[in-house]
């Protein structure tokens, strides 16, 4: 069992520890325990429900009702609700998928992301639902406010949702771009590189994808053998800079292609001296701009 402290809980909800203690005194919201040294902190039970009030709130319901129902109640309300309208909120999916994470729900947490798929689509989802919640888990997970596994957990089935959505895609046709996807040594953080992925296939593209931990060493004969148009790599955790540049610039050396792509880490790549035909992409919406992807689509649905 996980113990959290108020502001813990506020980290994983968005609700001020300030307004948490409100309801707990005015609607008797949660029931904290208490520590020898009266401390107050709360168990994976207090923090899912917690996350199913809120949840709730973002579909019109009263908190003051809310706080008075059992967590059974409150549970069924969350799970039978399969409407999707203006008043649901990508916070409403975030809280849920965190919710079912951390208690390892596989089938409430499969549930909730269809539910997102269905309102938003996945390149959507992706990027007012997936990615903000990574990046909350990523900070509490590096706080130690969040166990490995439920870490594990809910990237794992993000990841198995992203390949099967790669996989329902057609193949490109072979006159057109391709790119090589890859995360080099010691780069684990797969998710942002699989959606690249999907973006690039959804565009018509052909793509080489390599995945994580590919040694820099190995990739020559790769290179070489496919000649890739566009090669694309996201550097996540700290490096020195100067190892980093010198990696790429080696790559260059054989390189023929067109462009070479360095997201992630902005600190990391932005002290780095790379060259000209390298660029940092800051976000998603730089690898649509690149690939055209609303022309594209535009262009697909008119035919």
């Amino acid at each position: 069992m996980n113990l959290f402290s108020i502001s813990q809980l506020a980290q994983f909800s968005g609700i001020k520890p300030h307004t948490i203690r409100i309801w707990e005194q005015r609607y008797d919201a949660l029931k904290p325990e208490r520590s020898e040294g009266n401390t107050r902190y709360y168990d994976d039970k207090q923090l899912r429900r917690l996350l199913n009030i809120v949840s709730l709130m973002e579909q019109g319901h009263k908190v003051s009702q809310l706080c008075s129902m059992s967590d059974d109640t409150l549970f069924s309300m969350i799970h039978d609700s399969g409407r999707i309208d203006s008043s649901d909120s990508e916070e409403y999916f975030i809280n849920q998928l965190i919710a079912a994470g951390m208690s390892f729900d596989s089938g409430h947490f499969e549930h909730i992301l269809s539910l997102s798929f269905s309102a938003y689509g996945i390149r959507d989802t992706y990027k007012t639902v997936i990615y903000p919640l990574m990046n909350r888990i990523g900070l509490l997970w590096a706080s130690d406010f969040l166990p490995t596994t439920s870490e594990h957990f809910i990237s794992n089935i993000f990841h198995q949702k992203l390949s099967a959505a790669i996989d329902a895609l057609p193949l490109a046709d072979s006159d057109n771009k391709t790119w090589l996807l890859f995360l080099p040594e010691n780069e684990f953080h797969e998710l942002p590189l699989l959606y690249a992925n999907f973006l690039i296939r959804l565009s018509g593209h052909k793509v080489i994808y390599l995945g994580s931990n590919v040694p820099i060493k190995s990739l020559e004969s790769v290179v070489i053998d496919t000649r890739p148009d566009y090669l694309l790599m996201f550097l996540i955790h700290f490096d020195l800079p100067e190892q980093i540049q010198k990696d790429i610039e080696g790559i260059n050396e054989y390189f023929s292609g067109e462009k070479i792509y360095l997201a992630g880490n902005h600190k990391l790549i932005s002290s780095m001296k790379y060259p000209q035909n390298a660029e940092y992409l800051s976000s998603v919406l730089d690898i649509e701009r690149i690939l055209g992807l609303n022309e594209v689509l535009s262009n697909n649905l008119s035919r």
